[in-house]
């Protein structure tokens, strides 16, 4: 892989000595791709493969929490897991300006700012996770540990409850 093609996600790894592995997938320039699709592009079993999502506390601080692709964050579980009183998802527009990320290819690793980031406990149950790599069409694989220990993040369960 060339250089120019390492994200800010990849190099954040690199530095902190973290083996991964890098899996592209098609996708059209620029237009997200949901994480169901993702993780049948890329060949992966759903329960190992998370998405990125960013909320803005009652703190005013953003949080980040990554959760299975086919599930829901659930709210409550997720600001208790913050030490916050509440947390709302932030609007899509501004991913970039709080992350440095698109939509699609949020990384909880390399963001702009370090934020209390929060992995669901489900993430443990898995030898190897996949997060986006950060853009669109790339996703990182690597041990849950490493990605917790690079990330300065914790574990707790934030998903929502199925019907």
């Amino acid at each position: 892989m060339g250089k120019e093609s390492k994200t800010n996600a990849m190099r954040m790894l690199e530095r902190a000595k973290v083996a991964y592995t890098s899996h592209e997938y098609p996708h059209e320039e620029g237009t997200a791709v949901d994480g169901a699709t993702v993780a049948k592009l890329t060949g992966q079993n759903p329960a190992r493969v998370f998405k990125t999502l960013v909320t803005q506390g009652a703190d005013h601080n953003y949080y980040v929490f990554v959760v299975p692709v086919l599930e829901e964050l659930d709210l409550k579980k997720a600001a208790r897991a913050a030490g916050v009183k509440s947390v709302a998802m932030i609007h899509v527009a501004d991913i970039n300006k709080v992350t440095g990320y698109i939509r699609g290819g949020c990384s909880p690793v390399g963001m702009k700012k370090q934020y209390k980031t929060v992995f669901d406990k489900s993430c443990l149950d898995q030898p190897t996770m996949l997060v986006s790599g950060g853009r669109i069409g790339t996703q990182i694989e690597t041990v849950p540990a490493d990605l917790i220990a690079v990330t300065k993040g914790i574990t707790a369960d934030i998903t929502a409850e199925k019907p």
